[in-house]
């Protein structure tokens, strides 16, 4: 394990770090605006809107909470070669991100999602994609650039972030492992239900609860530890994981390994939106990952970082300086 025994440190260390993260992506619009009456035509609230904004989604919030910690995210994936993809990259551009790992597509539509913001609360949300896999050709394409990406960089650790949406295959999976066994890179993933079982041999998987559920198969209460525990040991043992993080909610985590087992609880919080949460976890635990810290410490500082997002209204990052500083209060170290 990492020797790194002071939290201020340990965030200096994230600024090393490279972060390549393969999944789907898209572009969450928002309309903000004012609900003051409901509609005439249907017992509707009428929203006035008074802002317009869009943002990057999906696995690129892994990457805006990556460059929010202080490392730099390698994004890689597969859009539509349309309006909505243009905007995309531009929006990376804007950001500072690199765009090589951005395959364009003339056969499928960028993935967007529009959310309606009334009064700070999301009453309606409008998706616009597709979600079968993408085709053998880019699969093919991707592959060749997430190699020579790897190949060109030193990159400390790979997340897939998979959102269902086909730009994560089987074979995708079992390559990008095989290639990061290679050069001895770490891997984390945050599955669906597709793919749950196609996420083998990798260093981390980070479910939620009905993630687990869905994947395993199994079906039981939410509080209930010990069945959660069997689950996730099974899993562990059957697809060669070093470790399982469970998120549950407002009962916190719970941690795996063949060596130990921790439920991390939950901080008390004022939970405004849960959108984003997951992706937040999933980042801070690589980096983690990467540093080779313990798993309690990543456990714990990640579960941290999941609550503090929820306090905030749309898709946001976790905030550098307020991690850093509530994990000092919690002496996680």
């Amino acid at each position: 394990m990492n020797k790194i025994k002071n939290i201020t440190r340990l965030f200096e260390e994230f600024r090393k770090l490279n972060v390549l993260i393969v999944g789907d992506v898209m572009l969450d619009a928002y309309l903000w605006g004012k609900v003051e009456r409901i509609s005439p035509e249907a017992p509707v609230p009428v929203v006035t809107i008074t802002k317009r904004e869009n943002r990057l989604g999906g696995a690129a919030n892994v990457a805006i909470n990556i460059q929010s910690l202080g490392a730099k995210p390698v994004l890689c994936s597969v859009i539509g070669n349309d309006a909505t993809g243009r905007t995309f990259v531009e929006l990376l551009q804007q950001m500072g991100m690199s765009t090589e790992g951005i395959i364009q597509s003339t056969d499928r539509p960028t993935t967007m999602k529009t959310r309606v913001i009334g009064n700070n609360h999301q009453m309606l949300r409008v998706d616009d994609e597709v979600d079968g896999d993408i085709s053998t050709g880019e699969r093919k394409q991707l592959l060749n650039r997430i190699s020579e990406l790897t190949r060109k960089n030193k990159i400390d650790v790979i997340v897939f972030e998979d959102y269902d949406k086909g730009v994560i295959t089987k074979n995708l999976v079992e390559q990008v492992v095989k290639l990061a066994q290679a050069k001895k890179i770490p891997t984390a993933a945050d599955p669906k239900k597709k793919n749950f079982n196609h996420y083998r041999n990798i260093t981390l998987l980070k479910p939620n609860l009905k993630e687990l559920k869905e994947g395993m198969k199994v079906e039981f209460e939410k509080g209930n530890i010990t069945e959660i525990r069997n689950a996730v040991a099974k899993l562990a043992t059957e697809h060669h994981l070093d470790a399982v993080l469970v998120t549950l909610s407002e009962r916190g985590a719970f941690l795996y390994t063949a060596k130990e087992e921790k439920l991390v609880p939950a901080h008390v919080r004022n939970i405004a939106d849960v959108s984003g949460a997951g992706d937040t976890v999933i980042s801070v635990a690589a980096l983690c990952l990467a540093l080779k810290l313990s798993p309690v410490t990543m456990a714990t500082l990640a579960n941290l970082a999941g609550g503090l997002v929820c306090e905030k209204v749309g898709v946001v990052p976790v905030e550098r300086d307020q991690l850093l500083a509530e994990a000092g209060e919690l002496k996680i170290f």
